[in-house]
C-alpha cells in the first residue's frame, strides 16, 4: 500500500491544480465578459466639478459647490427663476445608450431635475429642457408644482406621471436610477420603476406634442446627448454620480 500512496498523492495535486486552473480561466472569462459590456463610471469625484460645465460656458458657476462628497447648488443668491453665478450644469461627455445612478436631496419648497440627450447648442437651444427631457426633482408636499399631474418627483416632467410615488421626504437622499438602452427608457426611484416609455416613435411624438413642449422643435429629438443638473433657483444635492454604457 505504501508503494502506491505517493503516485496518488502526486495525481492528486495536479487533478487539483488542473480544476483550479479552470475556475481561474472561467472566472476571467466571465470579468472579461462583464467588462465588456461596460463599466461603472464616476461622473463626479466627489471632490471637484471636473468633467462638468454650465450649460453654453467652458466652466461651472460658482453657485455650484462641492461639500461634503456632493454637488450643493447654494440658491441663496437669487437671478429671476435662477441662481446668480449658476445655471443649469451638463456633462462634458456625450450619451446614447446608458444606466445612470446618481442620489439627491432637495431643500424645502425646492425643485429641480436630471435632464438626459441634452443638445448644447446655444446659438438654437437657450435652454437645456429646449432639447432634454427631465426626471423630475421636487418637494412633493410643498411645491406648487406638486399640484400639477406629470409634475412630481420621479416624473417624466410633462409627458408621463410616476406609476407609484417613492419620494422621500425633504432632507433625506433619494436613490434614482435611468436606463436608456436602444429606445427604451425606464426610471427607477428609491428601488421601484416608476416610469416605462419608448422614445422617438409615434406614441413618443404624440405625447410630446399634447405636452408644453409641443412648440420646441428639438425637444427629445436627440438619441445622443450630455446629461444635466438643473439650477431652477433652489437648493439641491446630487451625489454618488455614475454611469455605465450599454
Amino acid at each position: 500500500m505504501k508503494k502506491f500512496a505517493l503516485p496518488f498523492v502526486i495525481f492528486a495535486a495536479v487533478a487539483c491544480q488542473s480544476f483550479n486552473s479552470k475556475q481561474d480561466s472561467s472566472m476571467n472569462s466571465t470579468a472579461t465578459a462583464s467588462e465588456s459590456k461596460g463599466k461603472w463610471e464616476p461622473l463626479f469625484d466627489g471632490k471637484t466639478t471636473k468633467g462638468w460645465h454650465s450649460y453654453g460656458r467652458d466652466f461651472v458657476g460658482k453657485a455650484w459647490k462641492v461639500e461634503d462628497g456632493a454637488l450643493h447648488l447654494d440658491a441663496s443668491n437669487k437671478k429671476d427663476w435662477q441662481t446668480a453665478d449658476g445655471g443649469d450644469i451638463v456633462t462634458d461627455q456625450e450619451f446614447d445608450n446608458f444606466h445612470l445612478k446618481l442620489e439627491w436631496k432637495i431643500a424645502p419648497k425646492g425643485n429641480s431635475g436630471i435632464i438626459l440627450f441634452v443638445h448644447e447648442d446655444l446659438s438654437k437651444y437657450k435652454n437645456t429642457w429646449n432639447t432634454g427631457l427631465e426626471m423630475q426633482v421636487l418637494d412633493n408636499n410643498g411645491h406648487p408644482d406638486a399640484k400639477i399631474h406629470k409634475h412630481r418627483a420621479g416624473d417624466l416632467y410633462d409627458l408621463i406621471a410616476s406609476s407609484k410615488e417613492t419620494v422621500k421626504p425633504v432632507g433625506e437622499w433619494n436613490q434614482v436610477e435611468v436606463i436608456s438602452n436602444k429606445g427604451k427608457l425606464e426610471f427607477f426611484l428609491n428601488g421601484e420603476k416608476v416610469v416605462s416609455t419608448t422614445l422617438w416613435d409615434d406614441n413618443w411624438r404624440s405625447m410630446v406634442k399634447g405636452s408644453k413642449f409641443a412648440n420646441m422643435p428639438g425637444f427629445g429629438t436627440f438619441k445622443k446627448g450630455k446629461i444635466a443638473l438643473q439650477d431652477h433657483g433652489d437648493d439641491v444635492w446630487y451625489r454618488n454620480i455614475m454611469i455605465k454604457r450599454l
